[in-house]
């Protein structure tokens, strides 16, 4: 299974890299994933996307994403919404390009009042594309950044109790007791 982590920051070692991690490795504990996660960060792209010749390395990349079962999509909110580079990069993609793919959408921001922006703005956008988006987006506040753990440990819980069914083969024995815990068959 290819659980891809796609990083929307402008900045490279961004917070928003290290939340976007922190989730990922929640949501891989939670559903026992065997192989971890591959993490695009745009913040490595970003002088690329917009020239007209060919990039392999942003070739790469959307493969990478358009390749990936599980998608963790973060993004700082910038003027109330996503950044304007993954914008760029997902408007690269093709139509219906992550079909087949379960995202996950996040933010992180300073101030609550633009916590609609995850389902309002990101969430359409992954739809869009062809992503089944199985659980409401992840807001992290820059307040709960010291104490990550109060709000990814909850949210990757409710990740598993929505995307198990909806994944391929490829969980490890979390994920299968995760299931088991529910009421799912195992997969074999």
């Amino acid at each position: 299974m290819q659980f891809v982590v796609l990083i929307g920051h402008p900045k490279p070692c961004s917070r928003t890299l290290d939340v976007a991690g922190a989730a990922a490795d929640a949501v891989a504990d939670v559903l026992g994933l065997d192989a971890g996660y591959t993490v695009v960060d745009l913040s490595v792209l970003a002088r690329r996307l917009l020239l007209p010749e060919p990039s392999a390395a942003v070739e790469d990349a959307t493969e990478q994403v358009c390749g990936a079962d599980l998608l963790l999509v973060a993004s700082p909110t910038f003027k109330g919404t996503y950044t304007g580079l993954l914008k760029v990069f997902l408007d690269r993609l093709p139509h219906r390009a992550l079909q087949g793919s379960v995202a996950l959408p996040l933010l992180v921001m300073g101030a609550p009042q633009h916590a609609f922006a995850v389902d309002v703005h990101l969430r359409p956008l992954l739809i869009e594309l062809g992503a089944t988006v199985p659980v409401p987006g992840l807001v992290v506040l820059e307040s709960d950044l010291d104490r990550p753990d109060d709000v990814l440990r909850p949210w990757a819980r409710r990740v598993g109790d929505a995307v198990l069914d909806r994944l391929p083969v490829g969980l490890g024995a979390a994920g299968q007791e995760h299931r088991a815990e529910h009421g799912e068959p195992a997969l074999l």
